[in-house]
């Protein structure tokens, strides 16, 4: 199964208004708002890593600690 494929839960609290207007603008899009807020967090992590989103770059979430793409902890990490 790719890493792509993979799924987590993602609880968010928001206003009811705000959540009734996104609700509406997804629909218009003909998207759901599932689909939006992956888009808009894979937009946020290429924007702030400067590169284009690569789901085997990062470390799963069992492996215990964040690493460098080559598997090595960065220094901030030690």
């Amino acid at each position: 199964m790719s890493l792509e494929a993979r799924t987590a839960r993602l609880t968010i609290l928001i206003d009811p208004r705000k959540k009734a207007i996104f609700e509406r603008l997804c629909a218009e899009e003909d998207a759901t708002p599932s689909q939006v807020v992956r888009r808009l967090i894979r937009s946020y992590i290429e924007e702030k890593q400067g590169r284009p989103w690569r789901p085997d770059a990062e470390p799963s979430p069992e492996s215990g600690g964040r690493r460098s793409p080559q598997g090595r902890r960065t220094s901030k990490q030690r």
